[in-house]
């Protein structure tokens, strides 16, 4: 076990939907992102501590029709930042970069299918002209500040553990004992089965995954999105698990404080991996979505410096 991010050749040997990967380069990142189907375009962002494998049920039944475009964050999986100290892990500089992946691969998304800090991802995009979807789909989103002392909380326990020599290294290692992981996951409010329990595993064991994933929580800062949610330019829906731990299903009425004319869809009995659960409710949605809705707009771009995904 090495200080660095998963190995391709070794971890990712039988990664889920192994041969829709390909790796660019764009933003200061080498990405790692699967590519899929044909139709309007959907982009899966999975939330902090996870990789593509978090979409692995979604993504191939929303293939059957849609382009379905599926990053690792930059730090996580097999993404690594080009550059130490990189800006990437703020959250202005990630969307930045994913924006910079989207052109690179000559791609505009109609719909976005974003899980937990990967809404906030999505969110400032939309907001910096990234892109320009016509609906964000927030599957246990976070979007906003934890209230009071939580927020502290959160905030101080990740900055002093990203200072900690060798945490990422002590998480790894815990991460291979027996029964960690699937206590970790279940901690969550969902009811992993063993193939996430497994995939969960190969990246908590990489004490690069786990440093990439600890910057992410040190460097962002969602009051300034919390101050722009009112002037989003597209359509939010939040997916709202009733179990989930992780981010209080309260909090969905506080970004609806916020954006009024946010829609909310409860989902009884799911917790924070409600899309790892029950992905068909995630791809039914999208489904009557589309069949109600125009097509996906063409991509933007320079041929000359775009990659085909």
């Amino acid at each position: 076990m090495g200080g660095g991010g998963p190995d391709w050749a070794r971890d990712g040997a039988d990664w889920p939907h192994r041969r829709s990967s390909r790796f660019v380069r764009a933003g200061g990142v080498s990405w790692h992102v699967q590519c899929m189907g044909s139709g309007p375009v959907v982009l899966l962002l999975h939330g902090t501590g996870a990789a593509t494998h978090s979409w692995r049920d979604v993504a191939p039944a929303l293939a059957r029709r849609f382009r379905v475009i599926v990053p690792d964050l930059p730090g996580h999986g097999f993404s690594r930042p080009l550059g130490p100290g990189s800006r990437v892990f703020t959250l202005p500089g990630m969307a930045a970069a994913l924006s910079a992946l989207l052109q690179r691969v000559d791609v505009q998304p109609s719909f976005v299918v974003a899980h937990s800090a990967g809404a906030a991802v999505a969110a400032r995009m939309c907001l910096d002209g990234g892109m320009r979807p016509q609906a964000l789909y927030a599957v246990n989103g976070v979007l906003m500040p934890f209230p009071g002392a939580v927020n502290l909380l959160f905030s101080t326990t990740a900055r002093m553990l990203s200072f900690l020599p060798g945490v990422a290294h002590m998480v790894a290692w815990r991460a291979a004992q027996p029964g960690f992981v699937e206590h970790l996951l279940r901690g969550t409010g969902s009811v992993p089965d063993a193939r996430g329990v497994e995939l969960y595993g190969r990246l908590v064991r990489s004490p690069g995954h786990v440093a990439g994933a600890l910057r992410m929580m040190l460097n962002w800062d969602l009051e300034p999105l919390a101050r722009d949610l009112p002037r989003l330019p597209t359509e939010l829906v939040l997916l709202v698990g009733e179990n989930d731990r992780t981010v209080p299903p309260a909090e969905a009425a506080r970004v609806q404080a916020r954006l009024p004319a946010v829609r909310i869809l409860r989902l009884p009995g799911l917790g924070h991996l409600a899309h790892e659960e029950r992905p068909e409710t995630v791809v039914s949605l999208l489904q009557r979505r589309v069949s109600h809705g125009p097509d996906a707009e063409p991509g933007q771009g320079d041929d000359r410096d775009q990659v085909s995904c």
